[in-house]
């Protein structure tokens, strides 16, 4: 029988977040932390996670409210906001058993979400 081994979740602390992405998250009643931006276009990028339960949601809404894309995924092992004059991104690492895998979020100065999760 394979031996398991439990991986916490490693966030940066709220006021990392706050300096590298210029956004404060809200609490939900169930203890997650969310995120939103707003691009120029009505359009929207919601980041919700988790860290008891290790997992992350990425909703991004368009202009007119369709939805373009909507990940949810456990075994989030590390967040990580950058920030440079050009852009701000926030990286996500996962670890679930045999599978290992980033996903790349940039919230300005458009979005783009890039998403692997590759067998280890």
């Amino acid at each position: 029988m394979a031996e398991r081994t439990y991986r916490q979740l490693v966030v940066p602390e709220e006021e990392e977040i706050l300096e590298a992405l210029g956004e404060w998250s809200d609490v939900t009643e169930d203890g997650a932390r969310v995120l939103t931006w707003r691009d120029n276009g009505g359009g929207s990028l919601t980041f919700s996670y988790d860290v008891l339960a290790r997992s992350v949601r990425v909703r991004w809404l368009s202009g007119e409210g369709h939805q373009v894309m909507d990940v949810y995924r456990e075994g989030a092992t590390r967040l990580t906001p950058t920030s440079t004059s050009a852009a701000k991104h926030l990286s996500v690492e996962f670890h679930t058993g045999k599978c290992r895998g980033t996903m790349e979020i940039q919230v300005t100065p458009h979005f783009s979400v890039q998403d692997r999760l590759l067998f280890a």
